[in-house]
């Protein structure tokens, strides 16, 4: 898997100071690259540049006069859910508190200013790496699913400095948790880099999103019903009420956990389970 050398960032801060030093650090980082293709001062100004031109990279401040930097984000999630190319979000804020909800929005990264360069460049290599599992994810032929050695697939994990490869037929889920996603199967569970969005499209129809935050295979999926929030181990209070209102819940087979099922996934996890029942 090629890592790319230079990342094309748009740089995203109502505050001309603060994007004259993101410009600073940037000219420092060296593996890999980074090229300022321009500068807002505003999401708005942002996102007109964005209907003219393409980027790698985002680093985007959360709070602006007007839109702010979560919205944006928002707006950009939304367009690669629905199959765009959009650009990796790297939040770069003095504003902490945001970062559930930046994370929740799948941001490859969150900055605290004021930003380190070792801190930015470890960002920039995260995005890479990204860019690079998407490149490769793309080339393969329609409907190949991972791009993976095995007739089954696998998916290729990095814990604690080994290299895992683990068949995707044992996997039973995937959960965004902050920065990372855990890969869970009957037994063990792992933690990846990446984002359910960049996941979603390469795991082909074997696997549900039953949440935003979870993707599920549909064979672990072994009963769906109305659950406590607690018991289905999610806190609510953190996600859009729309879907937390009726708490609804999967479990997963071979470890009896349960997952949080958004409302509007219940018709399409009753839909898998009629499926395997048939």
């Amino acid at each position: 898997m090629s890592v790319p050398s230079l990342l094309k960032v748009l740089l995203v801060d109502d505050e001309p100071l603060a994007r004259l030093r993101l410009r600073s650090l940037l000219e420092g980082c060296v593996d890999p690259r980074a090229e300022v293709l321009a500068e807002a001062g505003s999401a708005s100004q942002a996102q007109a540049w964005l209907r003219e031109h393409r980027c790698d990279l985002i680093l985007l401040d959360v709070q602006m006069p007007g839109p702010d930097g979560l919205q944006l984000a928002g707006a950009l999630r939304a367009q690669a859910q629905q199959g765009g190319n959009s650009p990796a979000v790297v939040f770069v804020t003095a504003h902490a508190e945001h970062a559930l909800q930046a994370f929740e929005l799948e941001a490859t990264d969150y900055l605290s200013k004021p930003v380190r360069r070792e801190r930015l460049q470890a960002a920039l290599l995260r995005v890479a790496q990204r860019l690079a599992e998407r490149a490769a994810m793309q080339a393969q032929p329609e409907g190949r699913g991972l791009p993976l050695g095995e007739p089954d697939g696998v998916i290729n994990v990095s814990d604690r400095g080994r290299l895992l490869r683990v068949p995707l037929a044992e996997v039973l889920y995937f959960k965004a948790e902050l920065k990372y996603l855990t890969l869970r199967t009957a037994t063990q569970s792992l933690v990846m880099d990446g984002s359910l969005s960049d996941l979603e499209p390469r795991l082909g129809e074997r696997f549900l999103r039953v949440h935003r935050n979870a993707l599920v295979a549909k064979a672990a999926v072994r009963e769906l019903q109305r659950h406590a929030v607690s018991h289905a181990g999610e806190d609510e209070a953190n996600s859009d009420s729309a879907d937390g209102a009726d708490g609804w819940a999967v479990r997963i087979a071979g470890v009896n956990e349960w997952l949080a099922v958004s409302r509007r996934q219940v018709a399409a996890v009753r839909e898998a389970l009629a499926g395997q029942g048939g």
